[in-house]
């Protein structure tokens, strides 16, 4: 069990069954009156953010989570399917699980899984990915009033600003964090 002092951000404790990181914390004392913690709170599962204070005689249990490998195999309506690298089981991920992570899955791509309590929740993705270009106007030239940008389709349905250079069918690297075009491949 954790107390309030054990909390940090970063953090990952359960409430009601559901795994909770702790985003931000801060200690405050009220005259008299023992430590309050006020902290900030993200559900892994849900998404939602919490914002909730803790009295000194609070305790929390520690939420184990486990870091595993998947393939991405494919997406059907809603659903994107996995397979673990080490059981060959399939398992699936919901779009709203998965949240903006969907923009940047191809289809064979090898990428990190959160579980929590042997349940797949969440993952993660490399910090770049690449991506083919499957819709590209034309790059006009000497128009460089907007920076010389252009807006393209990738692969996976997401639209991203690039340099007026890039075409159809070219590859290029995009941040996952960000979604921002970092170069050509």
């Amino acid at each position: 069990m954790l107390s309030i002092n054990n909390l940090k951000v970063g953090t990952k404790i359960k409430i009601n069954d559901e795994p909770f990181e702790v985003l931000e914390v801060q200690h405050s004392k009220l005259g008299r009156g023992g430590a309050i913690l006020r902290t900030k709170i993200k559900g892994l599962i849900s998404g939602s953010i919490l914002e909730k204070n803790y009295k000194g005689s609070d305790k929390f249990e520690e939420a184990i989570l486990e870091q595993t490998n998947a393939q991405y195999l494919y997406r059907q309506k809603d659903n994107f399917y996995f397979m673990d690298e080490k059981t060959f089981q399939q398992f699936t991920l919901s779009e709203k699980q998965l949240s903006e992570a969907k923009n940047y899955l191809t289809e064979e791509m090898l990428i990190k899984i959160l579980n929590f309590e042997k349940q797949p929740i969440k993952v993660s993705l490399p910090p770049e990915v690449n991506l083919k270009v499957i819709e590209a106007p034309p790059g006009i030239k000497g128009n460089t009033a907007e920076g010389g940008t252009k807006i393209v389709v990738l692969e996976t349905g997401i639209k991203i600003t690039v340099p007026l250079h890039i075409e159809q069918n070219d590859t290029i690297k995009v941040k996952t964090g960000t979604g921002k075009y970092v170069g050509k491949i």
